[in-house]
């Protein structure tokens, strides 16, 4: 007898009697995908430009990608924000970037509806959708979705992975990792990989194997029901860390430099077809420095650290292979629709020289050439968190100007690959329509034959943005549905309109001429004048790589497009245009708590982000742990805050209590007593104290007096004559009775370096007070409880 199902919210279709035979049931019924519901796999790069894969022209070997792009298809003419967070929001939403409140990455939020990175719930995600049509919905890899102010364990997790429609989620909420010691989540909590680096542990396999038991956990059940899977790669970027026998397979292959390469690759592109014939290649960018004037011992770094990022590549590929073979093994990939695109250009966050440490990038911390030159070997191990130089982000982003922030094209254009055998009969084709991020969730809906919902959980949906790119699988001159779209990127704005693109670059076409750097602020006067005549425009039908400036003789045209530019901006919540850059990241935002004096924190427990813990650059403050040292003495970490990028630890080695300061992996700095730790229960302290003040612009802190204490006693004193600016590291947080994730302190000690005596709690004191002397004078049970008594 078949089963009577309803729909929830119907009248129950049975009959409920005195007794079971008299009565007929009926259940509510189950969300079910249609029969033969394709599969759906979102590929996400980071990081990766418009020349990086094989199948787009580069000399990099990703022979996976282009498998997939021969079994389907390349558009040319694919679209992101240029910049992460904005660009996976429109992604997985199907609504551009300031709807969806990312403006910016969500630690530069601010407290404007486009901008205060909280994706609103009438956003409904393409898991929510999926999840209420009958697919299983799993979240790998890099996340950064999240208010970086409520990614800790006090939540709310209502925009964490599982309370936007996914089912299981492995991987980072932040914006980048470390890929040997990755901050991870599973789920709604913290994990830790099963293996070291010294195992053989990354990042990227890892999240390939984790994807491969999802699907396979469900499909052994249920081999019917469908998957969403979105699969976020923490590659490719930095830090850049491959195992070193990638990285050697391209020894010597980048000597000639980068105007080498994008000669090479443009050759390519137009032998491939992925850029028209008649394209000019865009000018060799001032900012990048001309390599054949270059000193022998620089451009073997350059060209190492192009090595290292192309091995990265290529391992990255050679794991999403294994991904692809495990669905063809079960039988899925025919029926899978697979979308494989980066959220923006590549990067230039390594600087004009490059950088064994991206963090100094975030603090404005100079480069020094003479560091980065002694780290060449170990590029792309777990010691650095580096990337490459100006140069190869240029390179990468051939044919087009620019970078990664920017919305030229070099920001903007991306590689963007659909596969799907059984739905797409056109194979190794490529697709010109122009399209953007937010194209992808109507597509998809489309080639399921899903309406979107006009309640999700109760709440009404705003309009889907994007336009459904269905129509061009299986015919190349299909009439392109998007027709305008907006961009704005740190006050870096365009506008392309059927065809033409409008483009106001800021601080202007490049740093070297105009005389100003990333971050530097346009103002309400600034902004008139830039719309007077600083605005720029190019006839893409003839002229890809945006070469030829035709402002003067399109001034009508021109004009026109920077009005549609406001008229788009009022639509989408894009204003007020805030072009700081770093500096955002400094402004104060909403806590889950109020900003306290004094913090406890316990052992046994999870890491605390950075955001979410207290602010400890250029402020005087105290730590105190309590903690017990057996017979015999102990040694580890009895307190950390940062990662290899940057922080401090306060530890125990040799027997000595020890404050280490790692200053953006720059200089580090140690403290040390003056006598040994004493067996027993004790309180160890230290206290930070500043000596002048902090030059931000210059990436300096505050330089500083620290102070070791034993049960409020001192035991050693010492100065660092320079602190971090503005971040402690980049990922890391607080942890307590060891140093979880890369080590703060890597020539002394290897992570996690937990303390091996017992660590019972941990005060930390930002309100400035000094100890006084009767805390210094009491036995360290008496010294603890005043302590935590001044909370």
């Amino acid at each position: 007898m078949p089963l009577t199902e309803y729909e929830p919210g119907q009248a129950f279709p049975g009959v409920i009697g005195r007794t079971f035979d008299v009565s007929k049931p009926a259940w509510p019924a189950t969300p079910q995908a249609k029969p033969g519901a394709p599969n759906v796999l979102f590929i996400v790069l980071d990081d990766t430009g418009f020349g990086h894969l094989g199948c787009f022209g580069s000399p990099i070997k990703t022979p996976n990608l282009d498998a997939l792009a021969a079994d389907g298809l390349r558009f040319n003419n694919m679209h992101t924000t240029a910049l992460c967070s904005p660009s996976r929001s429109c992604m997985i939403t199907g609504r551009n970037h300031h709807s969806n409140a990312m403006a910016c990455i969500t630690e530069g939020s601010e407290g404007y509806p486009g901008a205060n990175g909280q994706i609103p719930m009438e956003n409904g995600f393409l898991s929510e959708i999926l999840l209420q049509n009958g697919y299983n919905t799993y979240a790998l890899g890099k996340w950064h979705l999240t208010p970086a102010e409520t990614a800790s364990a006090a939540g709310p997790y209502d925009r964490w992975p599982l309370g936007r429609g996914f089912e299981r989620y492995y991987g980072f909420l932040g914006g980048d990792t470390h890929q040997y010691y990755p901050e991870l989540v599973r789920d709604n909590s913290q994990t830790e990989p099963e293996t070291t680096p010294e195992e053989g542990y990354h990042l990227t396999p890892d999240l390939v194997a984790r994807a491969k038991a999802m699907i396979a956990d469900a499909k052994q059940v249920a081999p019917d029901k469908p998957f969403f899977m979105y699969f976020c790669t923490g590659a490719m970027h930095a830090p850049h860390h491959v195992p070193k026998e990638w990285a050697d397979k391209y020894k010597g292959k980048f000597d000639d430099g980068w105007d080498a390469y994008r000669e090479k690759t443009f050759a390519q592109q137009k032998k491939l077809g992925i850029v028209p014939k008649d394209t000019v290649l865009s000018r060799h960018d001032p900012d990048v420095q001309d390599w054949s004037k270059l000193p022998a011992d620089e451009r073997r770094l350059y060209a190492r650290m192009m090595e290292v990022f192309a091995g990265y590549l290529e391992h990255t590929d050679h794991h999403i292979g294994e991904l692809i073979a495990f669905l063809k093994e079960m039988g899925e990939y025919e029926n899978t629709l697979i979308m494989v695109i980066s959220d923006n250009g590549a990067s230039a966050e390594g600087g004009p020289t490059g950088s064994v440490n991206e963090g100094k990038f975030f603090n404005n911390v100079p480069e020094n050439l003479e560091q980065n030159l002694a780290a060449i070997d170990d590029l792309g191990g777990p010691k650095y968190f580096n990337h490459y130089a100006w140069g190869w982000t240029h390179a990468g982003n051939t044919p087009f100007r620019r970078w990664k922030r920017e919305t030229y094209r070099g920001g903007t254009a991306d590689p963007f690959i659909v596969t799907w055998p059984k739905g797409i009969k056109a194979k190794g084709e490529i697709r010109s329509q122009y399209a953007h991020a937010i194209d992808m969730v109507p597509t998809v809906l489309d080639c399921l034959g899903i309406t979107p919902p006009t309640s999700i959980r109760g709440v009404t949906q705003s309009p889907i943005q994007g336009f459904s790119l269905k129509s061009s699988f299986d015919d190349a001159k299909a009439p392109a549905m998007h027709i305008t779209q907006y961009f704005e990127m740190f006050g870096h704005r365009s506008l392309y309109h059927d065809g033409w693109r409008a483009v106001c670059p800021w601080p202007g076409q490049s740093f070297v001429e105009s005389g100003l750097g990333f971050g530097a602020p346009i103002t309400y006067d600034k902004l008139t004048e830039l719309d007077a005549k600083g605005w720029e425009i190019y006839d893409l039908t003839s002229d890809f790589a945006e070469t030829n400036d035709l402002a003067a003789k399109e001034r009508d045209r021109l004009i026109a497009m920077i009005g549609m530019w406001y008229v788009e901006a009022g639509k989408y919540d894009v204003l007020p245009i805030d072009s700081r850059g770093t500096l955002r990241f400094a402004d104060e935002r909403p806590q889950v708590a109020p900003r306290r004096k004094k913090y406890r924190y316990y052992p046994g427990t999870q890491v605390v982000p950075l955001l979410a813990a207290p602010t400890l650059v250029n402020v005087t403050h105290s730590i105190s742990v309590h903690a017990s040292v057996p017979k015999g003495g102990a040694e580890g970490a009895l307190f950390s805050m940062g990662g290899c990028d940057g922080g401090f630890v306060l530890y125990v080695k040799d027997g000595k209590l020890t404050y280490g300061y790692n200053y953006c992996a720059d200089a580090r700095y140690k403290v040390i007593a003056d006598s040994a730790v004493p067996e027993g229960d004790h309180v160890f302290s230290f206290e930070f104290k500043p000596t002048g003040k902090p030059d931000l612009a210059k990436g300096k802190g505050v330089p500083a007096t620290i102070t070791l204490y034993v049960d409020g006693k001192s035991v050693g004193k010492g100065d660092l004559p320079v602190t971090i600016p503005m971040s402690l590291g980049l990922a890391a947080g607080v942890c307590i009775g060891a140093d979880a994730g890369s080590p703060i302190m890597d020539d002394e000690y290897p992570s996690p370096f937990r303390f091996t005596g017992v660590v019972k709690k941990a005060l930390i004191d930002v309100s400035g007070d000094e100890m006084s002397d009767a805390d210094k004078k009491v036995t360290a049970e008496a010294y603890l409880k005043a302590a935590m008594a001044r909370q």
